[in-house]
């Protein structure tokens, strides 16, 4: 018998799949589709260098020393000023500031999930949620979902008598895993249907500023700022490894958000929040992103053109707008776990889409990032998960009675 009785949640604490993954890209030779992680040709190394030098020389007692939970006041204007441009007008006082967007989802579920609770998700969602949401126990609804998101008659069917739907988490703007876009209509008719329902709404946009082509919609938020929990992060056009993410909250909720917080870890890393308001204070952004567009848009356009090319007939796949990903139905007959070590075998790594869904997983789905390899490995790469496909379909075809 174990000396350590572990909480009967721990049980939902699991590995991410996407990590194990990249563990095994570590062999030699792999070239990895895998890890949703930003190119880090991207990162503004000389910008971060400079401000770092001005924090430590300006005000380094303070960049040091503990700080206020809700997160670098200045940074919390810009967060605000930001808000605001989209369409969503906040008050900095809404803002808290938080370790990466991940711990927003986790302090989202710490205030919002009971166990047992309902919580609606879209089909697929982002693994990463699943994970920040499992330890408190909820009860999932996966929300029917087509290519323009989930369906407005599915939040409208979503309970909201005791004990209630807590809310529906959405992620708008090329979402990860399947790179769509939520347009204007749907937006709309999505607002009006969980208002009806007396559902409150999770917004999770990571990949946003990712556009290539046209910039997204207004955010959901801006549509029902009571009734909607905004997430932002400046990992994908920064530096992820700054751990720097953001929550905006409707005045009802924000207290109880900051108390998880400050039980969490106190605050997020007031050097951090200080170097990185540093770099953007002045606009930075606004010249830094559009190069990170430029280069994601040519490593997209390689990646369409080498399914195209490859992949076997019966593969289906729709071209992203924006963001980081492709999202690959397999032919029939093919289980896109089961290929996985095929796949790595012969050099090439993905992240099977199943680890995406709720509920009744599609064994055929894959995930493939095109942001973190040069356009000639990103054709090389889909090369050979073409071979592999290939290779699989024509030895099943061979043993089928």
């Amino acid at each position: 018998m174990s000396l350590w009785n572990q909480a009967r949640r721990s049980a939902r604490l699991n590995p991410s799949i996407i990590r194990e993954i990249l563990k095994v890209t570590e062999k030699p030779g792999v070239l990895s589709m895998a890890g949703g992680l930003p190119s880090p040709d991207s990162f503004p190394v000389e910008a971060m260098r400079q401000a770092c030098a001005k924090v430590l020389a300006e005000s380094p007692r303070e960049a040091l020393q503990y700080s206020a939970s809700e997160g670098f006041g200045p940074l919390r204007d810009w967060v605000a000023h930001k808000m605001a441009a989209m369409g969503h007008r906040v008050s900095a006082d809404q803002v808290l500031i938080t370790t990466g967007s991940q711990q927003g989802l986790d302090l989202v579920g710490k205030v919002m999930v009971d166990a047992g609770a309902p919580v609606a998700v879209e089909t697929p969602t982002y693994l990463g949620a699943l994970q920040a949401f499992n330890p408190y126990e909820p009860i999932y609804t996966s929300l029917a979902s087509d290519a323009d998101g989930p369906l407005p008659d599915a939040i409208a069917a979503l309970p909201h008598d005791a004990p209630g739907t807590r809310f529906a988490y959405l992620l708008p703007n090329f979402q990860n895993p399947t790179g769509r876009v939520m347009p204007e209509a749907r937006r709309a008719a999505l607002v009006k249907a969980a208002q009806a329902a007396r559902v409150p709404l999770v917004e999770d946009n990571p990949y946003g500023d990712l556009w290539f082509d046209a910039e997204p919609p207004a955010p959901i938020a801006a549509r029902w700022p009571e009734g909607t929990i905004y997430l932002g992060s400046f990992s994908k056009v920064l530096a992820p490894g700054f751990r720097l993410g953001y929550v905006v909250a409707p005045t009802e909720l924000y207290p109880k958000l900051l108390q998880a917080k400050q039980a969490a870890d106190l605050h997020t890393p007031g050097f951090n929040q200080r170097v990185v308001y540093e770099v953007i204070r002045d606009g930075f952004l606004d010249q830094h992103v559009p190069t990170i567009r430029e280069r994601y848009r040519r490593q997209r356009d390689a990646m369409a053109a080498g399914l195209a090319e490859h992949l076997p007939e019966g593969s289906e796949w729709r071209e992203p707008q924006g963001g980081m990903f492709f999202w690959v139905r397999l032919p029939e007959g093919c289980d896109a776990m089961a290929l996985l070590p095929q796949a790595v075998e012969a050099g090439i790594a993905y992240v099977p889409g199943a680890a995406f869904y709720a509920h009744a997983a599609d064994p055929r789905t894959l995930r493939l990032s095109f942001v973190t390899l040069a356009p000639a490995d990103i054709a090389d790469g889909v090369a050979t998960l073409g071979r592999v496909l290939r290779e699989h379909i024509e030895a099943t075809a061979e043993i089928a009675p």
